[in-house]
Formats: C-alpha cells, structure tokens, sequence
C-alpha cells in the first residue's frame, strides 16, 4: 500500500514536470504594440529664439574705446530707455585732455577778442600824448632856430656857425619825431592789423573743435543704450580690459559683446536653419505656416511668418562653436510670436521647427 502511494506521487510529479515543460516551451502570441505616430508632414528644423528687430538678430553692444571698465550701471534682466549709460569705461586721461584742449580753446577765443577790441583807450591815450609833447619838442626847436637865425642877421659875429648847424638839425630831429609819433598815433588807431585778426580767429576755431572732437570721444567711454530694451546679457564686469573687438570670454576664450539687449516688444523672434537640401520645398510666403515646439515641452506654439534671410550661408552650430567646420549650407527663415502665457522663453534658447503650408 505504502509503495502504491509513493509511485502515485512519482507519477504525478513527472507529469507536472511534463506540463510546465509544455507551457513555457509554446510560444504565446505578443501584445500588440500600439503603432507610431506618423510625423506631421513639412520641414523640420533646429531653431534659436531671438529678440524681435525689423533687421538682424539680438543687439549686440561693442565699445568704440580701449580701456579698464570703471563702472557697471545695469544688472541683467533690467529694462532701460534709449539714452541710459550702460557700462562706464576709466576715462581719466581723455578728460584731462578734454579740458586742456577746453583751456587752450577759451585762451584762444579771449586773445581773439583782445584783437577785435582794439584799440585799447589807454593806448590811445599815450599814444596821443607822445604826440603832444613832439609837437612841444618841434616848437622849441623851431623857436631855438629862429632866435639864432635873427641873432646871426643882426651880427654874424654874435652866433657861430657851429650852433646855428646844431639848432637847424634840432628842428629837423623834433619834425622827424613829429612825423614818427603822428604815425604811431595813427597805427593806435587803426587797431589790429586784419590779418592777425583772420589768424586768431582760425587758431581759435581750430582748438574749438580739436575740444569739441575730444568731448565726443570722451563720451565714447560711457556705452550706453541704443533703444528702448532689455538688458540680456553682460559680458564683461568692473576692473576688465574691453576694446572694439568686445570683452574676453574665458569659458569660449574668443571675444563677446559687452552688453546683449533685447527689444522692450512683448514678442519674440525665432530664427530657424533650412538645410540647402530642402530650400525648394518651402512653401510661398502667403501659404507659409510654421510652429515651435520648446525642447523639454509638448506645448505648440504657432509662428508668425517675418521673412526670409535671402543668403544661403554655412551651417554653425547654434552652441556658438564656430571651430568645427560643416559642409551643410542653410537658409534662415524669420518667424514671429507671442510666449503663451505662464511659459518662460528666453532669447538664445534652441527649439524645433516645423514649417508647412497651409
């Protein structure tokens, strides 16, 4: 009976192992898995959001001086008006210049004006009394000779030759400085020769705009807001050497602009890469329709067509990696929108985009 019952179990184990040997061996049909969704039709392509200008992209700032940033007036992210200084470079040596040259142009002017006040009352005065006394002087040479003269007529004995020459030289001495003082009297009157007159007054207006060029480069050393913006980006910071080529990035080690603004509009632009392959499949302007999809979001925003960008350029890498070099040429298409509202974009930001016809 035991015997009976320990076969019995053998049995029953082999046949389950039987059993479970066929279920896992079968194959079982696998679940249908649900198909991929077709892409919509049109153009795809990478996109960068930028402020929205008539013409160009962001508005990069650049200084027109050399120099050792002194100031930073802004912050990032702050709005500003036309006009508004920006970025204050060390101007000390071309303000000390300014005001010599303000110095030299004002001393200029003044002798000038000297020139055409002329003559001076109290040169006149003098002048006009040196005449005085050689009308004096000639009367009393005049009056010496004639004392001698008669003496000599009366008796030759009483008057030798000698005084008699002495007095007829003393009158022509006293007419000759009659005739020097009179002119001089003149000349005093006259006042500034023209010509030196003409002279000044080119020196003066020559150091007047020698002052008013280097007040105008003086003001170069304040950059300041071209338009009505924000502030984006700022590229340099208080104690950095910036030039005309911008401020040194060491993080790109190449040059940035010192400041990036962006227009003060509620709406943004995207500037999106057409690659050369795909430039006849655009459509025309008026059946042109396009959206942007934000990476990292499943939200579509529709674009506005702006215009084409008519230069078939290189592609670059929109990191701003101008080192690698591509054989792909693109064409860049302009769109405009309107951020929906609670989605934060910011100018630089990359996304994707469709372009299709309507």
């Amino acid at each position: 009976m035991r015997r009976a019952i320990v076969l019995g179990l053998l049995a029953a184990s082999v046949l389950g192992g039987l059993g479970g040997i066929y279920v896992y061996a079968v194959p079982r049909a696998a679940a249908a898995a649900p198909a991929p969704s077709a892409p919509a039709p049109g153009i795809y392509a990478n996109g960068i959001v930028e402020s929205d200008q008539s013409n160009g992209e962001n508005v990069n700032l650049y200084p027109e001086v050399s120099g050792v940033i002194a100031g930073m007036l802004v912050i990032e992210g702050q709005s500003v008006s036309e006009g508004t200084p920006l970025v204050q470079i060390d101007d000390t040596v071309q303000r000390a210049l300014a005001e010599q040259l303000k110095s030299q142009a004002e001393a200029a002017q003044a002798l000038l004006a000297e020139l055409r006040a002329q003559p001076r009352k109290e040169n006149l005065e003098v002048a006009s009394a040196q005449a005085d006394v050689a009308h004096a002087s000639l009367k009393t040479a005049q009056d010496m000779l004639d004392k001698q003269q008669s003496s000599f007529r009366l008796e030759p004995e009483s008057v030798s030759k000698d005084a008699l020459d002495n007095a007829i030289n003393a009158k022509k001495v006293a007419e000759a400085n009659l005739a020097m003082v009179t002119r001089q009297l003149e000349l005093t009157k006259a006042g500034a020769w023209v010509f030196d007159i003409r002279n000044q007054q080119k020196q003066a207006e020559a150091l007047g705009k020698a002052y008013a060029a280097s007040s105008a480069l003086l003001a170069k050393y304040a950059v300041k807001a071209p338009m009505d913006g924000v502030v984006m980006s700022i590229g340099a910071t208080v104690g950095s050497y910036v030039s005309p080529q911008g401020a040194y990035d060491t993080y790109t080690q190449g040059f940035v602009p010192v400041v990036v603004m962006s227009t003060a509009k509620g709406t943004l632009a995207v500037r999106c890469y057409i690659d050369e392959i795909l430039i006849s499949r655009i459509p025309p302007p008026d059946k042109l329709q396009a959206q942007m999809q934000v990476r990292g979001n499943a939200t579509k925003i529709p674009l506005e067509f702006v215009r084409v960008q008519p230069y078939v350029s290189p592609k670059i890498q929109l990191s701003n990696e101008r080192q690698e070099k591509v054989d792909l040429r693109v064409l860049p298409l302009i769109f405009r929108f309107h951020p929906p509202p609670g989605m934060q974009l910011f100018p630089g930001e990359l996304v994707d985009v469709q372009v299709g016809s309507k």
